[in-house]
């Protein structure tokens, strides 16, 4: 999707969102203590750190790992429901605006996982904006499977075009697809 439709598309987003975004916030807040918004640096486009912004699905002290490294009892009882429902992303409108994401696009990684950051470089991932979600997202495969994500990453590159990009944004909003990371259950 084309930064001409993206934009208007985000600044709508947000100002539909914002009131939902403000309940959320105050339940996440009224469950545990922590901020409602948690932000966290992630590489985008060229292999820029930028920080991505979610509401908070785990407790305040939890880790500062990829997600399906993360262990599952971290996770409040809300943030299991802002997980399946895909709510937590809502907050990425605003990177959407800022131009540091995109709606569709390989998902942000943390610093940290140098090996999918490495194999998204050979295959020139690195080159469009990470998105909410993505090819890879609808056909479940996450970043506990770097080489798997990466080929589906440079995949979406190839084939990426805005009837592509609503497909996948359909897939993910009314879908099984696009859950997101596993979760150990320690």
């Amino acid at each position: 999707m084309n930064r001409t439709l993206e934009i208007p598309a985000a600044l709508a987003g947000i100002i539909v969102a914002a009131p939902v975004i403000f309940v959320l916030v105050s339940l996440i807040r009224r469950e545990s203590e922590g901020p409602g918004i948690f932000s966290q640096e992630r590489v985008g486009l060229d292999g820029r750190i930028f920080r991505c912004h979610k509401l908070r699905t785990m407790r305040r002290d939890a880790p500062n790992v990829p997600t399906h490294a993360a262990d599952g009892a971290q996770i409040t009882p809300i943030g299991r429901f802002l997980r399946r429902t895909k709510l937590d992303e809502l907050p990425q409108l605003w990177n959407i605006l800022k131009g540091e994401m995109s709606f569709v696009g390989p998902r942000p990684c943390l610093p940290s996982q140098v090996e999918l950051i490495e194999e998204r470089r050979r295959r020139g991932v690195l080159t469009i904006r990470p998105g909410i979600t993505g090819l890879a997202q609808v056909n479940d495969i996450d970043m506990s499977d770097p080489v798997r994500l990466a080929e589906k990453d440079a995949e979406y590159l190839d084939q990426r075009s805005l009837k592509l990009d609503l497909r996948l944004i359909y897939m993910t909003i009314f879908g099984r697809a696009g859950q997101g990371d596993r979760i150990s259950n320690g």
